[in-house]
């Protein structure tokens, strides 16, 4: 059963109450970390100086038709999409560095390039889709930039404490194999092969995939996943938001392009849009890398299958 947040303040006042209390812990032991993680404060302290590239390209959401299936990938994991009038944004990430935030200080990773649009001009989605807690998908000075009391949330379990819950109209948690309704759309919670927790111990947080039912059409937003053979559950979708990079060396906790690739055919989707690349220095290989990869993958159905190569671009499906 899913649970509806702005029924359970107290349980979730706590959390927020413990989650508080283990990033200021955090923040007072950073100064101790060097010797824990020396790449990590080399790679810090060398993006400091790098200028942020603009994206490639801007959609023009406001165009969009209320009909068909539409989508913008804006960076990294965050999608804008748009489903027979019904608009959804994903793992909202607009910040210039993600990580821990103390004050006005981040301790964490900087962008490569920037938001296909800033986020004031974004048009106010119907849902925030959140797939998980990791701080390069679950972006809290995003998210309280996008605070409105008719703002819609739908978020893995138990991550909800990491919002201001009576800032938004409503924020459901869900867990795998459970369904949420926001407005027309169906919102199922899936399994996949990744992992919860956004301070290392807290372990008990959820993470997600989700598949999107309006109507007759079906959206799958796979959110953080390495390889795994769950996706044979998603009974076919005619979008399929899939991560292809961050997996050298990390190919435990994401998949390569070639596996995003199967686990997209395993959905039966029909087309794919690649996100999770070329937005934050998170792993080892080329940023252009995993595009090129899954490209081949697809060999002569790429042009069809994988229409949207670069951020900003756009896909349309009637």
């Amino acid at each position: 059963m899913a649970i509806d947040t702005a029924h359970a303040t107290r349980p979730i006042a706590r959390r927020r109450w413990l989650a508080g209390l283990g990033i200021g812990v955090a923040g007072v032991g950073a100064g101790l970390a060097y010797k824990a993680a020396p790449m990590f404060w080399r790679q810090f302290a060398s993006e400091l100086g790098h200028p942020i590239l603009p994206a490639p390209h801007r959609p023009d959401l406001a165009a969009w038709p209320n009909t068909g299936i539409h989508a913008a990938w804006l960076g990294h994991a965050t999608v804008y999409l748009k489903i027979d009038g019904f608009t959804i944004l994903t793992d909202p990430v607009f910040s210039r560095w993600i990580g821990l935030n103390l004050g006005p200080l981040t301790l964490g990773m900087k962008r490569l390039v920037e938001p296909a649009i800033e986020l004031e001009s974004v048009p106010k989605p119907d849902l925030i889709l959140l797939s998980h807690a990791h701080m390069d998908h679950f972006d809290i000075p995003t998210l309280r930039a996008m605070e409105n009391p008719q703002q819609q949330v739908v978020t893995a379990r138990a991550t909800s404490d990491l919002l201001r819950v009576p800032r938004y109209q409503r924020v459901q948690e869900v867990g795998w194999g459970e369904e949420v309704r926001v407005g027309p759309a169906t919102i199922r919670a899936i399994q996949v092969n990744h992992w919860g927790a956004r301070m290392r111990t807290d372990t008990w947080r959820g993470y997600n995939g989700y598949v999107i039912q309006i109507g007759k059409r079906r959206v799958l937003f796979a959110g953080d996943t390495a390889q795994t053979d769950l996706f044979r559950h998603v009974g076919g979708a005619e979008l399929a938001l899939m991560p292809i990079g961050a997996y050298n060396p990390w190919i435990r906790f994401h998949c390569n392009p070639e596996q995003a690739w199967q686990m997209a055919n395993d959905a039966r989707a029909d087309v794919i849009l690649p996100v999770h690349f070329q937005t934050f220095h998170l792993s080892q290989e080329p940023s252009t890398e995993p595009i090129h990869r899954i490209l081949n993958a697809a060999g002569a159905s790429a042009s069809t299958r994988v229409p949207l190569r670069a951020i900003g671009q756009s896909l349309h499906l009637a």
